[in-house]
């Protein structure tokens, strides 16, 4: 009963995972996105997005393939129930987006912004996002899976069942941020440059807890040094 209860207290709780089902879709007409447009059931392929605004705009039962979104403005846009894969761009403003129910994979992304995101039941899969903005952002049942995130930035946010899987965390930030069943050990790397004292309801292997430990104990105060 000790050991049962003890394995309970411990356990991490799983993140769950998108499980899109895609009707029959209508490959997109082409034309400039439009604010607080309607993009539903639409296959967008190979389409350069690059400069439009989409602000406010919702995607349901969407794909998204290929496609440019350099300076693409998408604040406060809902994207639900959909897929995007292999899409590429820089300063993609998604600023205060919804994701629901979302598959992003094989993303090229650089200084994208994220910040007061919602992000629930999304999997990030391959690819490599540099710069992710991530600030005051709520990611509930959330996994990154196989992706390399180039200094990503989680100041401030909320994390609860979040997933790190054979991906690589390089200069994270997790200043001011909440972390509830956040899972960090699987990730292939993970090297924090700021906020290693919010990794409370966060759960790490053994190994990487030897690999921060030079962090920690500067966090702590305390000072290493050899004998002699």
């Amino acid at each position: 009963m000790v050991r049962r209860a003890t394995d309970e207290k411990t356990a991490v709780k799983r993140a769950r995972r998108p499980e899109v089902r895609l009707p029959p879709l209508v490959p997109y007409a082409g034309g400039e996105l439009e604010p607080d447009g309607d993009y539903d059931g639409l296959e967008f392929r190979e389409a350069d997005l690059a400069g439009q605004n989409g602000a406010g705009a919702r995607f349901m039962d969407c794909t998204l393939t290929g496609c440019a979104l350099d300076e693409t403005r998408l604040r406060h846009a809902r994207v639900m129930d959909s897929v995007l894969t292999g899409i590429r761009g820089v300063g993609t403003d998604l600023a205060e987006v919804t994701l629901r129910d979302v598959e992003l994979v094989d993303a090229r992304l650089g200084g994208v912004q994220l910040h007061g995101a919602v992000l629930e039941r999304v999997l990030i899969r391959g690819g490599k996002i540099d710069y992710l903005n991530l600030r005051k952002g709520r990611l509930r049942d959330v996994v990154f899976e196989g992706c390399v995130l180039v200094e990503p930035d989680f100041g401030g946010a909320r994390l609860e069942r979040v997933e790190f899987v054979d991906c690589a965390l390089k200069g994270v930030d997790f200043s001011a941020a909440t972390l509830t069943d956040v899972d960090l050990r699987g990730a292939a790397e993970v090297d924090i440059a700021r906020g290693v004292d919010r990794l409370a309801g966060a759960v790490i292997s053994p190994t990487q807890l030897l690999d921060l430990a030079a962090v920690l104990a500067a966090e702590m105060g305390v000072r290493v040094v050899a004998e002699g």
